[in-house]
């Protein structure tokens, strides 16, 4: 009895290009690290300290490179400052337009950066179609139960 083979999947085209929607490694990359970065990670794990002290000598004898790895390590990224503005009171969207003038002027005065002020006005601006939403939930379920009371 002869067994019939089947020929592989088609990979390429007639061109040498892969199939569009067939994968050139149907397995995929393994999971994990690969073999470079776990040598590395060996090495280096025993000589730490040594790195370490190396780097300081190199940043302290004025290497720019090492000065800037050093300094990156040890003072901590910046974050942001506390705002010192009084923002107008927002019950509605009335208010819209007293609270976006106090914060162009804020930023005109350079009391708020412009990347400042433009993430309160962001702030506003969810604050009042949070507002808008609720007030329209409301008068949407006061419309829902008016028929049940005329009905009545």
């Amino acid at each position: 009895m002869h067994s019939i083979t089947l020929p592989p999947p088609l990979r390429r085209d007639a061109r040498g290009r892969f199939v569009k929607g067939r994968s050139g490694n149907p397995a995929g990359r393994p999971p994990g690290r690969n073999n470079a970065s776990l040598t590395a990670a060996a090495l280096l794990d025993g000589e730490a300290a040594a790195l370490t002290r190396k780097a300081l000598e190199l940043a302290l004898a004025g290497d720019p490179a090492a000065l800037k790895l050093c300094l990156d390590r040890v003072v901590a990224p910046r974050r942001e400052r506390p705002v010192a503005f009084t923002m107008p009171p927002i019950a509605g969207p009335a208010d819209l337009a007293n609270a976006m003038a106090a914060l162009t002027g804020a930023a005109a005065q350079g009391c708020l950066t412009p990347g400042e002020a433009a993430l309160l006005a962001q702030v506003v601006d969810t604050y009042i179609r949070a507002i808008e939403t609720t007030d329209l939930e409301h008068r949407l379920r006061a419309v829902e139960a008016a028929p049940a009371a005329r009905s009545r």
